[in-house]
C-alpha cells in the first residue's frame, strides 16, 4: 500500500517568521486578509540581541499598531557620535531626522506575532522544496515531513527558486550582544562608534538598564565562526578587544549576558541587483533579507523588513480587496495576484536601490582600501549621498 501524502491548501503563505514575515502576516491581518507562515524553527525565531529603529521603522510600526507597546521598553536617542581613538578625534551627528531606538529583537518578534490570530504562526515547517504546479502555476511547497502545501500566494525566503544570486560577504566579521545593568548603566541616550586600528566598537543602549552593543573585525574569521559555545565567543572577543579599546569598553563586552550574543559574518546583495533583480515568478515573491540584505553600516535592515510587510499586503489588499478575491478561476486569481506582486516590486526596487548603495558605500569606508579607492569612495558618497540621514525621512505609507 502506498503512503499517503498530505495535501494542503493554503490562500497566502509566508515562509520564515522573522520580521519581515511577520510584518507581513500582521499587514494582511490589518486588511482582512488571511495568510499562513510557515516556521523551520521549532518556536518563533526571537535570537539575537537588538535593532536599531530609525525615523521611517517607526513610522511603519505605527501603521502596523504596535509602536506604542515598544516605545514601553526603548528610550530615545539624541544623535550619534563617531570617536577614531588613533586620532584623538570625534564627530557628533544626527542619527535619524526623528525619533531613533534600538529594540530587543525578542520584543519586536513578540509584538508582531501576537496580534496576529491564532494559528497563523506554525512552528517546526522546513520547506525543502518549491515548485509550480503544472496544472495550476500556484506554488506547490514541499515539507520535509512529507506534507506538501498548494498556497495561490507566496512571500517565499526560497530565494533559489527565483534564481536571486547567492548573498556576497563583507569583509568584516561582527559581534553583538546585550548587556544588562540593573542598578542603570547612566550613558547618554546616542549611538557612539569607536574607531581603533581597522576595528569599531558600538554601543546604543536600549532603556535605563540595558545596552546592545556590536564589534566589527577586519576579515572573515572562519575558524572562529565554528565557536557554538557563547562563553568562548565572548573570551575570542574580549582577547581581540584588550589593548586596543579602553578597560571600560572591554567591560561592556565582558559583563555581558551570553544568551543574546552572535558573531556573524556581515553579508549582502549588491546596488545593481537590487536594479536589475527579478523578484517574482508567477505568484512567488521574495521580501525582507531574502530580497535585500544589507550590511548593519546603516541601520535600516529591520526598518526595511517592516516597510516591505506593509507595502507587500496594501498592494495585495489593493487587488484582491477581501478574502473572496481568492476564490473563483485560476487565471483571473494569478493575474490579480501577479499585478500585484508587480506593484510591490515596482514600490519597492528604488527605494532599495539607495538603501543599499548606501549601504555599501558606507561599508567600503570601514574596509581597508587603497587611499586612491577610499578617496573615489567618498566621493561618491559626497555626490549620491550629500543628506546622509535622508534615507531616514522615508514614508511606505499606511496600509
Amino acid at each position: 500500500m502506498e503512503d499517503r501524502v498530505e495535501v494542503e491548501e493554503m490562500d497566502i503563505v509566508i515562509v520564515g517568521a522573522g520580521i519581515c514575515g511577520l510584518a507581513t502576516a500582521l499587514s494582511l491581518h490589518r486588511k482582512g486578509l488571511r495568510s499562513v507562515v510557515l516556521e523551520r524553527s521549532e518556536t518563533l525565531r526571537a535570537k539575537g540581541a537588538a535593532v536599531e529603529i530609525l525615523t521611517n521603522g517607526w513610522r511603519a510600526l505605527d501603521y502596523l499598531g504596535i509602536g506604542s507597546k515598544l516605545r514601553q521598553n526603548s528610550i530615545p536617542h539624541f544623535g550619534s557620535r563617531d570617536v577614531w581613538l588613533d586620532w584623538n578625534k570625534q564627530r557628533a551627528g544626527l542619527q535619524s531626522v526623528g525619533e531613533s531606538r534600538c529594540v530587543i529583537r525578542k520584543d519586536l518578534i513578540h509584538a508582531l506575532a501576537k496580534d496576529l490570530p491564532h494559528g497563523t504562526v506554525r512552528c517546526g515547517c522546513h520547506i525543502v522544496s518549491l515548485e509550480l504546479d503544472p496544472f495550476t502555476s500556484f506554488p506547490i511547497l514541499q515539507m520535509r515531513d512529507g506534507r506538501t502545501i498548494k498556497a495561490k500566494a507566496s512571500n517565499s525566503v526560497v530565494a533559489k527558486f527565483l534564481k536571486i544570486k547567492p548573498q556576497k560577504v563583507f569583509p568584516k566579521s561582527g559581534f553583538r550582544g546585550l548587556t544588562t545593568y540593573p542598578n542603570g548603566h547612566g550613558l547618554s541616550h546616542e549611538l557612539v562608534r569607536t574607531h581603533v586600528n581597522n576595528m569599531v566598537f558600538g554601543r546604543s543602549p536600549i532603556n535605563e538598564n540595558q545596552i546592545f552593543w556590536f564589534v566589527l573585525l577586519q576579515g572573515h574569521h572562519e575558524d572562529s565562526l565554528e565557536h557554538k559555545d557563547p562563553e568562548l565567543i565572548k573570551q575570542w572577543c574580549v582577547e581581540e578587544m584588550e589593548g586596543r579599546f579602553p578597560k571600560e569598553i572591554v567591560k561592556i563586552v565582558q559583563d555581558c549576558d551570553t544568551s543574546y550574543l552572535i558573531l556573524k559574518h556581515n553579508t549582502y546583495r549588491t546596488p545593481w541587483e537590487m536594479l536589475v533583480g527579478n523578484f517574482r515568478k508567477g505568484t512567488v515573491t521574495v521580501a525582507g533579507d531574502a530580497m535585500h540584505l544589507m550590511g548593519p553600516f546603516l541601520g535600516q535592515g529591520s526598518s526595511a523588513a517592516l516597510e516591505d510587510g506593509i507595502v507587500l499586503a496594501r498592494c495585495l489588499a489593493q487587488k484582491i480587496h477581501d478574502q473572496s478575491g481568492l476564490q473563483g478561476m485560476n487565471n483571473h486569481i494569478k493575474r490579480k495576484v501577479g499585478e500585484a506582486i508587480d506593484a510591490f516590486v515596482k514600490e519597492r526596487r528604488m527605494r532599495l536601490v539607495g538603501l543599499s548603495a548606501q549601504t555599501y558605500l558606507t561599508g567600503l569606508l570601514l574596509a581597508t582600501l587603497p587611499i586612491p579607492v577610499k578617496l573615489f569612495v567618498v566621493l561618491l558618497m559626497l555626490v549620491l549621498f550629500y543628506d546622509q540621514i535622508r534615507h531616514t525621512r522615508y514614508d511606505c505609507g499606511p496600509l
